[in-house]
């Protein structure tokens, strides 16, 4: 059985917290395993006093839908301490917020793809802190998708924005420790961090296999089967095709008007794309891009985890659109994206303009995944000396 660091910490509270002012950094999915949210679970603690509260994207309790939707800081309506959105005026903890607390705990859980915005509020933490000598603790979580591949472009600094922020690829297996770990000692050196580790997990395992239950870490993260296509697919988010975004199966479904099923399903069954398989399946979303117009799509049904790589995979789902649709149909969206107003949102999600000039100029994406290939084992030969976890 899987222990989280929220459930080791819980049970053996470190001596330098004792007597100490707590500010927790937390969300929705901050929960022990008998779903009790961590800001009851602090507040209840003896050791110390629990005196702020701050929240990323989305809010504290997954109340904001979509990107670029703000929540304002507030008083916690039970505990009448700060409650303080790191979504809103500010991203980065200011340092009157970080003079109400002496110590900041950190337990967030992550889907395993770069752009998912909580470890770069965690990123922007670590700055502020490094900055007000404010000591961090980071309560670790699995990695959901960790037994996938690498997978994806390896993002470059001159693409860092809000939806990334350090050089690892879109699908990195990275847990959220690790990448707090590894931003530390790349940008942040002075911040005294600790990271209390999971008990008992691999990174061989998948969400499924930890024994621990799945709370929604974001509005539209519903499953892990959404988790582990979303590597791939929340590049669509940068193009004018649905992301499923108004259905029940958001990153599982994709489609638009202009889209031909029959001709796609059948063009992208012929590309034998390893690990998944596709059915055509048509909606008309609710809500977000063609609210209300009959999206022609398919669903991605993932039936090896062991060999699908989700980003390879979206890749030839855009050049089969490419293929069986009008001239022009499918397109590249223009900023602002995620507080980034000059950079194209594609080209941030992937990590450089290398997919989107391969579609655009229909140049052999082989050669682009050989690229990222060369790419993710110089990334590889980094990571393993910030491994915390075995295979």
């Amino acid at each position: 059985m899987v222990k989280t660091g929220l459930e080791s910490f819980l049970r053996n509270i470190p001596e330098a917290l004792k007597g100490k002012r707590i500010g927790v950094l937390c969300h929705a999915a901050s929960i022990s395993r008998d779903f009790s949210h961590i800001t009851d679970l602090f507040h209840d603690v003896k050791e110390f006093s629990l005196a702020a509260i701050f929240g990323p994207q989305h809010g504290l309790h997954g109340q904001t839908q979509d990107n670029m939707i703000e929540w304002q800081s507030e008083y916690h309506p039970v505990y009448k301490i700060p409650l303080f959105s790191l979504y809103g005026e500010h991203r980065k903890p200011t340092k009157q917020m970080l003079s109400e607390i002496d110590a900041l705990v950190i337990d967030m859980q992550d889907t395993g793809t770069r752009i998912y915005t909580y470890i770069w509020t965690v990123k922007h933490c670590l700055e502020a802190c490094s900055e007000a000598g404010i000591p961090v603790w980071l309560l670790d979580r699995p990695n959901p998708i960790a037994k996938l591949q690498f997978d994806g472009p390896v993002l470059k600094e001159e693409f860092f924005t809000f939806v990334g922020g350090a050089c690892i690829p879109l699908c990195h297996r990275m847990t959220m420790g690790e990448m707090t770990l590894w931003i530390r000692e790349k940008y942040y050196p002075k911040c005294e961090l600790n990271i209390v580790r999971m008990e008992n997990w691999r990174r061989s395992f998948l969400y499924s296999d930890t024994g621990l239950p799945w709370v929604l870490p974001s509005p539209n993260m519903s499953t892990l089967q959404a988790a582990i296509v979303y590597p791939g697919t929340v590049l669509i988010e940068a193009l004018n095709l649905s992301e499923g975004r108004g259905t029940t199966l958001p990153f599982e479904l994709f489609g638009a008007p202009y889209i031909n099923a029959e001709a796609l399903k059948k063009n992208l069954v012929g590309r034998k794309i390893p690990g998944c398989a596709f059915r055509i399946h048509n909606y008309i979303p609710t809500f977000h891009k063609f609210r209300s117009e009959l999206c022609n799509g398919l669903q991605i049904h993932v039936t090896d985890t062991g060999i699908f790589k989700p980003v390879e995979a979206a890749v030839e789902i855009f050049d089969a659109i490419i293929e069986t649709s009008l001239p022009e149909s499918l397109k590249f969206i223009d900023p602002p994206y995620e507080y980034e107003y000059k950079l194209m949102p594609f080209d941030i999600l992937s990590g450089d303009s290398g997919i989107r000039e391969t579609l655009l100029q229909r140049k052999d994406i082989r050669k682009e995944k050989e690229r990222w290939a060369k790419e993710i084992e110089v990334f590889r030969s980094e990571f393993n000396e910030f491994a915390l976890y075995e295979e």
